[in-house]
């Protein structure tokens, strides 16, 4: 019973969660100053030029239900949600999922692989640091580390590319694929989608190492000083050993709970560092609906977004109790 209630309890506060993103993201961007109609027949979204005519904008405004009252308009909103409808874009003239379901596979290409690097770049670094603790060569990472961790993604992202696509030419300034490009088989294909991918991916990589670096330290400082550890020793095992395969496996929990939840902060970064590299993600495609006052498309993303974080703090409660089964439901304890 117990186990049930927690769960309900879990449940009932990913929804209350819900709720409150749904409602945010629907009065949130219709406070933004402006009219979607402005740019509707616009040639680019950097062109508003009004060019409809009174009664044409009451057609439009009637048409998407956008002259109903805001409650009205909000209740309708919902009803659509339950039945899985995201909305039509105003502006690009499609289903909303259909838009974001084209442009999310860009931005988990993305998000992924910065959290896949950084994961495994910063645990190597924390524990080797932990390792040779108070000596040079820890000085030496926990400096050059922290200082990374201070500059932001975009930032980061401006760097990159002034100096390795603008400055050097060693990868393509912008986009996610070369233009007109005429690909002889998939390997080609997915060679130039690596390519492109390079430097928005390290930009979120070097932007989220110290982070990763400094719990991995810490964990795994706390670990090399147990008891248990001098039994390894004693037994005659390598270094590398003990750390990687003694250590490194005891102080996982808070490694891997912080992988998980970095998901949303990656997801933040990316949408900005998107838009560094005109990289045809999420990110960029926000960029373009708020300029566009496209409600639909904004609070799409929003909504899929904050899914996106709250699948990672569910799948960060399962990790915790696979890595430690005295753990109980949701970071309780068995028995109670």
């Amino acid at each position: 019973m117990g186990r049930l209630k927690k769960n309900g309890f879990r449940l009932a506060e990913y929804g209350f969660t819900i709720l409150i993103v749904i409602t945010l993201n629907f009065f949130l961007p219709r406070m933004m100053p402006g009219d979607p109609f402005l740019v509707l027949s616009s040639d680019s979204p950097e062109q508003e030029e009004i060019v409809l005519n009174e009664e044409q904008r009451e057609f439009y405004l009637h048409h998407y239900g956008l002259d109903k009252p805001a409650g009205v308009q909000y209740f309708t909103y919902l009803g659509e949600l339950c039945r899985g409808d995201l909305g039509y874009s105003v502006y690009y003239r499609e289903p909303v999922s259909v838009i974001i379901l084209r442009r999310l596979p860009w931005t988990i290409l993305m998000v992924m692989a910065a959290l896949v690097l950084s994961t495994c770049i910063g645990v190597i670094l924390g524990s080797l640091s932990a390792w040779y603790r108070e000596r040079w060569p820890d000085k030496v990472l926990f400096f050059s580390l922290i200082l990374l961790s201070e500059i932001p993604a975009f930032l980061l992202g401006l760097v990159l590319l002034f100096v390795f696509a603008a400055g050097l030419g060693l990868f393509p300034l912008s986009g996610a694929l070369t233009h007109f490009a005429d690909y002889g088989n998939r390997w080609e294909k997915l060679l130039d989608i690596l390519h492109h991918a390079c430097l928005p991916v390290m930009a979120l990589t070097v932007a989220r190492l110290g982070g990763m670096y400094l719990l991995s330290r810490n964990s795994m400082t706390t670990v090399l000083e147990k008891d248990y550890l001098r039994t390894a020793w004693a037994k005659g095992l390598t270094p590398g050993r003990v750390i990687f395969r003694h250590a490194l496996r005891n102080a996982l929990l808070p490694i891997t709970t912080r992988v998980f939840l970095s998901l949303g902060s990656l997801v933040g970064g990316a949408i900005l560092v998107e838009n560094v590299f005109a990289y045809p993600g999420l990110g960029y495609l926000m960029r373009e609906a708020v300029r566009v006052h496209d409600y639909p498309v904004v609070q799409g993303i929003f909504l899929v977004v904050t899914i996106f974080v709250l699948l990672a703090n569910f799948f960060a409660d399962l990790a915790y109790r696979i890595l430690d089964p005295r753990i109980g439901d949701y970071g309780g304890t068995r028995g109670g």
